[in-house]
Protein backbone atom coordinates (compact mmCIF):
# COMPACT_ATOMS: atom_id res chain seq x y z
CA UNK A 1 0.00 0.00 0.00
CA UNK A 2 1.21 3.45 -0.82
CA UNK A 3 0.97 6.80 1.17
CA UNK A 4 -0.80 7.88 -2.02
CA UNK A 5 -3.71 5.92 -1.24
CA UNK A 6 -4.20 7.23 1.50
CA UNK A 7 -4.88 10.61 -0.44
CA UNK A 8 -8.63 12.20 -0.41
CA UNK A 9 -9.84 12.46 -4.38
CA UNK A 10 -10.16 16.10 -3.69
CA UNK A 11 -6.55 16.24 -2.71
CA UNK A 12 -5.71 13.82 -5.40
CA UNK A 13 -7.41 16.08 -7.95
CA UNK A 14 -5.69 19.02 -6.00
CA UNK A 15 -2.01 18.08 -6.37
CA UNK A 16 -2.96 16.45 -10.25
CA UNK A 17 -3.79 20.03 -10.91
CA UNK A 18 -0.48 21.89 -9.07
CA UNK A 19 1.39 18.96 -10.57
CA UNK A 20 0.33 19.62 -14.49
CA UNK A 21 0.76 23.25 -14.02
CA UNK A 22 4.39 22.92 -12.79
CA UNK A 23 4.75 20.45 -15.40
CA UNK A 24 3.40 22.58 -18.34
CA UNK A 25 5.34 25.77 -17.55
CA UNK A 26 8.62 24.26 -17.22
CA UNK A 27 8.12 22.71 -20.38
CA UNK A 28 7.26 26.81 -21.62
CA UNK A 29 10.45 27.30 -20.26
CA UNK A 30 12.20 25.06 -21.73
CA UNK A 31 10.53 25.18 -24.90
CA UNK A 32 11.88 28.91 -24.65
CA UNK A 33 15.39 27.90 -24.31
CA UNK A 34 15.24 25.98 -27.63
CA UNK A 35 13.26 28.59 -29.27
CA UNK A 36 14.24 32.10 -29.36
CA UNK A 37 17.29 33.13 -30.77
CA UNK A 38 19.84 34.59 -29.08
CA UNK A 39 21.28 34.38 -25.60
CA UNK A 40 20.05 37.45 -24.04
CA UNK A 41 16.69 36.62 -24.70
CA UNK A 42 16.99 32.62 -23.77
CA UNK A 43 17.98 33.43 -20.14
CA UNK A 44 14.44 35.10 -19.67
CA UNK A 45 12.63 31.54 -20.97
CA UNK A 46 14.20 29.18 -18.40
CA UNK A 47 14.47 31.62 -15.51
CA UNK A 48 10.93 32.63 -15.52
CA UNK A 49 8.97 29.52 -17.20
CA UNK A 50 10.86 27.12 -14.87
CA UNK A 51 10.68 28.99 -11.78
CA UNK A 52 6.79 29.02 -11.96
CA UNK A 53 6.50 25.85 -12.92
CA UNK A 54 9.05 24.59 -9.54
CA UNK A 55 6.42 26.95 -7.35
CA UNK A 56 3.58 24.74 -8.58
CA UNK A 57 5.41 21.39 -8.16
CA UNK A 58 6.18 22.58 -4.74
CA UNK A 59 2.56 23.83 -4.22
CA UNK A 60 1.13 20.19 -4.82
CA UNK A 61 3.88 18.96 -2.64
CA UNK A 62 3.13 21.12 0.26
CA UNK A 63 -0.47 20.28 -0.49
CA UNK A 64 -0.02 16.33 -0.58
CA UNK A 65 2.35 16.04 2.55
CA UNK A 66 -0.05 18.49 4.15
CA UNK A 67 -2.79 16.32 3.92
CA UNK A 68 -1.39 13.33 4.61
CA UNK A 69 0.02 14.45 8.23
CA UNK A 70 -2.76 15.96 8.72
CA UNK A 71 -0.96 18.95 9.89
CA UNK A 72 0.62 21.76 7.78
CA UNK A 73 3.85 20.94 6.20
CA UNK A 74 6.19 23.73 4.86
CA UNK A 75 9.51 22.36 4.09
CA UNK A 76 9.45 23.02 0.54
CA UNK A 77 9.11 26.66 1.28
CA UNK A 78 12.71 26.69 1.75
CA UNK A 79 12.97 25.05 -1.57
CA UNK A 80 11.16 28.07 -3.02
CA UNK A 81 13.07 30.67 -0.90
CA UNK A 82 16.53 29.13 -2.50
CA UNK A 83 15.46 29.24 -5.93
CA UNK A 84 14.26 32.87 -5.17
CA UNK A 85 16.87 34.22 -4.00
CA UNK A 86 19.75 31.84 -6.63
CA UNK A 87 17.71 32.13 -10.05
CA UNK A 88 17.83 36.42 -10.32
CA UNK A 89 21.42 36.32 -9.07
CA UNK A 90 22.44 33.48 -11.83
CA UNK A 91 20.51 35.44 -14.14
CA UNK A 92 22.42 38.95 -13.60
CA UNK A 93 25.92 37.04 -13.36
CA UNK A 94 25.50 35.22 -16.70
CA UNK A 95 24.04 38.17 -18.12
CA UNK A 96 26.91 40.25 -17.02
CA UNK A 97 29.63 37.84 -18.36
CA UNK A 98 28.26 37.42 -21.51
CA UNK A 99 27.71 41.28 -21.82
CA UNK A 100 31.02 41.98 -20.94
CA UNK A 101 32.33 38.97 -23.46
CA UNK A 102 30.60 40.59 -26.41
CA UNK A 103 31.78 44.60 -25.95
CA UNK A 104 35.23 43.02 -25.48
CA UNK A 105 34.57 41.44 -28.99
CA UNK A 106 33.06 44.63 -30.20
CA UNK A 107 29.58 43.22 -30.93
CA UNK A 108 26.98 45.58 -32.77
CA UNK A 109 24.21 44.24 -31.04
CA UNK A 110 25.03 45.10 -27.28
CA UNK A 111 24.49 48.22 -26.53
CA UNK A 112 28.13 50.51 -25.15
CA UNK A 113 28.73 50.82 -21.67
CA UNK A 114 27.22 54.71 -20.60
CA UNK A 115 30.02 56.12 -18.25
CA UNK A 116 29.06 57.76 -15.35
CA UNK A 117 31.03 61.08 -14.03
Amino acid sequence: MSHLDALPPWAAILVAVFVILGALFAFVGSLGLLRLKNFYQRVHAPTLGTTLGTFFMLAGSITCFSVLHGRPIFYEILIGVFLTLTTPITLMLLVRAALYRDREEGSADVPQAQLHE
